[in-house]
């Protein structure tokens, strides 16, 4: 089974993860994807993030519906902060009978160099890439190697950073977000 892995805070997951997500898994060589909610990006502050398990609450209810997507808290239990190569060799080991891919925006393509061990990244591991827009305009990224795959994607303009930043400011959200994570945001009154 081919698994993309699509790595986030998710702090709020959102319309455009979903669609994205979706769009690899029924457009692409994935059986599955898998969100990997991550407790703390080490290109993260820590401060701004809900609870592990409040977003991991939030991934579950957004993806409940979908036979493609999955949660995973597999990043709960390891070392942190959390390196991308670490979780990929721990899947590994843990499912041997599987194929983990990565999923991920241009923009973090352009910064893989930063990533911790990201030669063996890119030479072990598929990644699929889908566009991103940069100042306003698209920008074309070298896809050199066999295992870099630019899938022609929605081009998703939506951010969790905004989206909190409305509810801070009292805006109207609800048609950015799934509608059990609407539901549950403003039951719980996060982000106010």
């Amino acid at each position: 089974m081919k698994i993309g892995l699509y790595f986030g805070t998710f702090n709020p997951i959102h319309v455009g993860h979903l669609t994205i997500a979706n769009h690899m898994a029924e457009y692409s060589a994935l059986d599955k994807v898998w969100f990997v909610v991550t407790p703390h990006s080490p290109f993260k502050k820590k401060s701004t993030l809900l609870d592990n398990r409040q977003r991991y609450e939030m991934v579950y209810l957004a993806t409940k519906d979908y036979l493609k997507l999955e949660p995973s808290d597999i990043e709960f239990t390891l070392p942190q902060p959390n390196y991308t190569i670490n979780t990929l060799v721990y899947l590994k080991e843990k499912y041997p009978d599987y194929e983990f891919s990565l999923i991920m925006g241009e923009d973090n393509l352009k910064s893989l160099h930063k990533w911790k061990n990201y030669e063996q990244i890119i030479e072990d591991y598929e990644i699929f890439v889908y566009p991103r827009i940069f100042e306003g305009k698209t920008e074309t990224q070298p896809l050199d190697h066999k295992n870099i795959h630019k899938i022609d994607a929605p081009i998703m303009e939506l951010s969790s950073s905004f989206i909190r930043k409305a509810i801070r400011n009292g805006k109207v959200v609800r048609p950015m977000l799934p509608e059990h994570v609407w539901s549950f945001l403003d039951e719980m009154n996060f982000y106010r």
